[in-house]
């Protein structure tokens, strides 16, 4: 086990450094070329859900709370067009939440879209604040308003958005119940979490319910679980061995390290190599981002196939 234990200031600071062979010397980094080709927009399966979508997705939840983000703030039609342009560049994960707002934003973008070619994602605020507070009806009732909201008759994956607690399964445990009543009717394709704490993400780890976990993970410890990315990639291995899709997700950790390219490629490098992340989640604000992710995740891809 001692290879496991890498001291994390010299990781932090080979990071810092663009060392790349020290990132990878711990083998629990090690890069794994699990990717079949170098296409950053390449079909992948998360885990067993039999759900298929692009290896990179598009976030809506920029600055998002109270059912407003950076999409549902700026012009509606500068919104539409970085939707769009995502759409044609071959992105086909869309990732929402009631607390975004982005539902109809969508639904319009998706007028000038295939919709059996998308994987929607959405959540169902479950905890204080986020939403008005006489808002947490049965998740069928909710699910139902995103429908509506989503203009589409089924969504592919709905989670319980943010659990914090490591009892979240005992909790939850009556809308769990209804979301799966609502995949075996088909109107939804799976269920999940997105977990913001360790403790949580371990629940998950035990529960058979979860078909995909969102997961914040980057290799600096910013805005993840735990500021050792070594305790929370043990884990994502433990979720990826069950058979659980995982998403990644604060990747540029909230956006503190978009303006640090090396960072940058830096995260890249180290989620898509650590063989147990399904698919990224990208939160886009210009199209010159979604360009420049693409060709980003392109090279990290060349070098693990090197």
């Amino acid at each position: 086990m001692s290879g496991l234990n890498m001291n994390r200031r010299k990781f932090i600071g080979a990071l810092g450094l663009g060392t790349a062979h020290l990132l990878f010397s711990n083998p629990l980094y090690a890069a794994d070329t699990r990717f079949s080709s170098l296409d950053p927009l390449q079909k992948v399966t998360l885990g067993n859900s039999g759900i298929q979508t692009t290896l990179l997705g598009m976030g809506t939840g920029v600055h998002a709370t109270n059912r407003s983000s950076f999409l549902t703030r700026q012009d509606e039609a500068k919104s539409l067009e970085l939707l769009h342009h995502a759409y044609e560049k071959g992105i086909r994960y869309f990732d929402l939440a009631d607390t975004y707002g982005t539902h109809q934003m969508l639904a319009k973008a998706m007028e000038k879209m295939d919709r059996k070619e998308l994987t929607i994602t959405t959540k169902i605020w479950e905890r204080g604040g986020g939403i008005p507070e006489n808002e947490r009806p049965p998740a069928d009732v909710v699910v139902d308003r995103f429908r509506k909201e989503l203009n589409t008759d089924y969504i592919d994956l709905v989670q319980l958005h943010c659990m914090v607690d490591d009892n979240w399964t005992d909790s939850m445990k009556a809308q769990m119940d209804i979301l799966e009543n609502l995949k075996a009717k088909g109107i939804i394709r799976g269920h999940g979490v997105s977990v913001h704490s360790l403790p949580a993400m371990k629940a998950a780890l035990e529960s058979s319910w979860v078909d995909v976990i969102h997961v914040r993970i980057n290799p600096y410890g910013i805005a993840m679980d735990k500021p050792d990315p070594q305790e929370v990639v043990e884990v994502i291995h433990q979720l990826h061995n069950s058979g659980k899709g995982v998403i990644g997700m604060k990747l540029v950790g909230d956006g503190k390290l978009q303006n640090d390219s090396e960072k940058i490629d830096n995260a890249l490098n180290f989620v898509l190599g650590l063989g147990s992340v399904d698919m990224m989640i990208i939160g886009f604000e210009e199209k010159e981002q979604i360009d420049n992710y693409i060709g980003r995740t392109q090279k990290a891809l060349a070098k693990l196939h090197n």
